[in-house]
């Protein structure tokens, strides 16, 4: 059974989704545009958000449930907000989640308490799931498979262009004006985010055929309500649980070892302030940024899993250099390591996904993902920390990057491909 991307839940009327993204730049750029936005708020407080909390004389375990909150809030809403992107269209989300982190930002910097925080993280964790799931879907509504691996690769550049510059800003920021501060700069960022989608990002949600009105989800009718069978068969689908998994790992190290264990290494081991570690983390998305369109084109010439398996044991083999070494340099060599693995592989995932023909909708199937994504947001955090008071960082670090092993072998060895060089022919005769 083919399991490339169904043609029913494609982009919206007036795009050619033969031709994909290319024919309509000025959508990805929006997008691009409010990811940058949000994702430099989001940097500006990373290495600041634990160092924050440690100020409140909590346990690494207590500063994990932080950084856990953010994923435990979405969990439970993913699958309904890929309904409402369904029903409501993409806009919506893309304003109302930007505008819900801006608030939610600004009360953690105000915040008079670590119970306070934790509220906070939570609001800030459902606007991230209305507009991080919203984009996904407008990227795959943009892109074809013959493009889809360089789209991906263009929004995470710009992903990756905000967490390149957050993590320095937010460090000097942090160092010099107090932890509170870069909270208020992420709040007034997430919310030029909100304005930028209300004024320059349209909508991309595909306009129903009368013929498509009473054709059940699996065969192209998105909007019909969504079903425990269409959730089952998300869910039972080998391919989708495979990368899921991948996400799910990437997710987990992102919340548990980068914004958690290594800052708390880094401050224990070798008295690393809020400007070292923001220096740490900018390389890591630095390298990043300029691997990715390059992962992006291996992606669509050579094939998913081409990108995905390298990726999933570099990243362990990083995670575990930063465990043998007790000088800056050794840090920030293995920063490196980490942002080339993360780097070859970021694309991939979401590509892969937006590949597979399944039930539900496209809606449903982000949302789905989404969901199994932040187990390892909440997971992560929680468990790494809980290692790390029980053992120490570096035993938290080696179980992250045996996970990483093990998930990208698992990938090699029962994923089915969904990028071959014969659909690119055929991709290319029917653009013709």
């Amino acid at each position: 059974m083919s399991h490339i991307e169904s043609q029913a839940s494609g982009p919206p009327r007036g795009i050619n989704r033969l031709v994909g993204w290319s024919q309509h730049p000025g959508i990805l750029l929006a997008m691009m545009g409010q990811t940058f936005l949000n994702m430099l708020g989001v940097g500006i407080v990373g290495p600041v958000l634990p160092l924050y909390a440690n100020s409140f004389q909590v346990s690494a375990a207590m500063v994990g449930l932080l950084i856990s909150a953010f994923g435990i809030a979405r969990i439970p809403i993913n699958v309904p907000v890929g309904g409402l992107a369904e029903r409501l269209g993409r806009k919506p989300l893309l304003v109302g989640g930007p505008l819900i982190i801006a608030l939610s930002a600004l009360l953690t910097g105000l915040a008079g308490s670590f119970g306070q925080m934790v509220l906070f993280r939570i609001l800030q964790g459902v606007g991230s799931a209305f507009q991080m799931t919203a984009a996904m879907i407008v990227m795959a509504d943009i892109s074809t498979p013959r493009d889809r691996g360089r789209t991906m690769s263009f929004y995470q550049g710009a992903l990756l262009l905000g967490t390149s510059a957050g993590p320095i800003i937010g460090g000097f920021i942090g160092e010099r004006f107090g932890f509170r501060t870069p909270f208020f700069v992420y709040a007034g960022l997430a919310l030029c985010g909100a304005l930028w989608a209300l004024t320059r990002v349209p909508e991309t949600r595909p306009a129903e055929a009368p013929e498509q009105a009473d054709r059940p989800a699996a065969q192209g009718n998105p909007r019909r309500k969504v079903t425990w069978q269409d959730i089952t068969g998300v869910l039972l689908n080998r391919n989708f649980l495979l990368v899921s998994l991948v996400t799910l790992t990437v997710f987990f190290t992102r919340t548990g070892s980068q914004n958690t264990v290594l800052p708390l290494l880094g401050n224990e081991r070798l008295n690393l302030g809020p400007a070292k570690l923001g220096y740490a983390f900018t390389l890591i998305a630095v390298v990043n940024f300029f691997t990715i369109n390059v992962a992006g084109v291996i992606c669509d010439r050579y094939g998913r899993k081409t990108a995905i398996v390298p990726s999933c044991l570099l990243c362990g083999a990083a995670l575990v250099t930063y465990t043998l070494g007790n000088n800056y340099t050794h840090f920030m060599l293995s920063s490196v390591l980490l942002g080339l693995g993360t780097g070859v592989g970021g694309p991939a995932p979401a590509a892969y996904l937006a590949d597979l023909e399944l039930p539900g909708g496209r809606g449903l199937v982000m949302g789905v993902y989404r969901t199994v994504s932040d187990v390892g947001v909440t997971v992560g955090p929680i468990l790494l920390g809980w290692l790390s008071d029980q053992f120490h960082y570096g035993a938290a670090l080696w179980v992250n990057g045996l996970m990483f092993v093990i998930v990208g072998l698992a990938f090699a060895l029962l994923a089915q491909e969904t990028r071959s060089r014969s659909e690119e022919k055929r991709a290319r005769q029917a653009a013709a």
